[in-house]
């Protein structure tokens, strides 16, 4: 059996694996920067504790103009952010990776769901599958 979605997962996630390669290359220009989210509670994601508790589940990083240190490995990427004028390593496994994107090219790839996208989904299927079919919003205000 061919195992379709395992086969373009793995690919979709060598997408990013180059740009982070071309970005640690080339750099990047005026206009590109990358968003990347990633989960935060993953066994073989490495963060300050601080960062863990302000971002227990999920967080998005930019990749724009104050980064250093990139390094990318088969399993993992590291990078020295600024946070607050903080200068902070993080290591994100690969298999954190939710979602990147560089809004300035219009492109970017969604790599698996996260958990707060997978509970709202689960809310709107309940709500959905009710007999008056309407959805209370209320449930899906941010925190």
């Amino acid at each position: 059996m061919i195992e379709y979605q395992k086969i373009l997962d793995k690919n979709m996630l060598n997408v990013f694996k180059d740009i982070l390669k071309n970005i640690k290359d080339n750099g990047l220009s005026n206009n590109n920067h990358l968003y990347v989210t990633f989960i935060t509670n993953h066994k073989n994601v490495e963060l300050p504790i601080w960062l863990k508790q302000k971002y227990p589940q999920e967080m998005t990083i930019i990749i724009q103009y104050e980064y250093y240190d990139l390094e990318i490995n088969k399993n993992n990427f590291s990078i020295t952010l600024s946070f607050g004028d903080i200068k902070t390593n993080l290591k994100i496994n690969y298999n954190a990776i939710v979602s990147f994107a560089d809004p300035s090219a219009n492109f970017g790839l969604i790599l698996q769901k996260s958990k707060v996208q997978k509970k709202v989904n689960k809310k709107l299927e309940t709500n959905m599958s009710k007999k008056d079919n309407v959805i209370n919003f209320s449930n899906y205000k941010k925190n």
